[in-house]
């Protein structure tokens, strides 16, 4: 998996955000350890023949649904069919190398659900589509600051650490390693970022 996809899910999940042009806090949080956490997390729960699945921070169940996929020949009486049908088994390298853009897209929708429902109580319009969202022009300060507090409120939630429970309560019989330290980043300062969302 390239570096470039771990970088937006440590982007996403520890709040290593880009705050006017700079990269805050990723050597401090110490990438490769979350690189190789959840590469081997994902492989553990893979090898048991189990698909990768979590909760959403707005309580959705999320399941990878990648099998490996099987062939079933039907004879006919003027051909032979091959039917692909999805087997039992997992696919332990789709399930690995999936996981990152998925969970990071689960959390791009609940962050976006959030600043949509935060719109409709103020009396804003709201449209989105996956990171990019819409409003009248008249109402785009107020969108902004909505969808910056909605980010906050996001990622002040234990993310990783609600994942990581969720993988043993799961998987109780598997040993995960366990989560690096969290950096000393300031998430409030999303709230005065110019740049964070455009």
């Amino acid at each position: 998996m390239g570096g470039a996809l771990w970088i937006k899910v440590l982007d996403r999940v520890f709040g290593v955000i880009k705050v006017d042009g700079v990269l805050k806090e990723l050597k401090r949080i110490g990438a490769p350890h979350c690189v190789g956490l959840w590469k081997s997390s994902l492989v553990i729960i893979a090898t048991e023949n189990q698909p990768v699945r979590w909760t959403t921070p707005l309580g959705l169940p999320v399941v990878q649904p990648y099998r490996k996929i099987g062939r079933h020949l039907v004879k006919t009486s003027l051909q032979v069919l091959t039917l692909q049908r999805e087997t039992e088994k997992v696919m332990v390298k789709r399930q690995r190398t999936a996981f990152p853009p998925n969970f990071v897209h689960s959390l791009d929708g609940s962050h976006m659900m959030m600043t949509a429902v935060a719109c409709k109580k103020a009396g804003l319009n709201f449209a989105g589509v996956h990171d990019s969202y819409w409003t009248h022009a008249c109402d785009v300060d107020e969108m902004n600051r909505l969808l910056r507090e909605k980010f906050v409120e996001l990622y002040e939630t234990p993310i990783l650490e609600n994942l990581l429970e969720s993988f043993q309560k799961s998987f109780p019989s598997l040993t995960f390693p366990p989560l690096p330290e969290r950096g000393d980043f300031d998430l409030g300062d999303v709230l005065e970022s110019d740049y964070f969302f455009n």
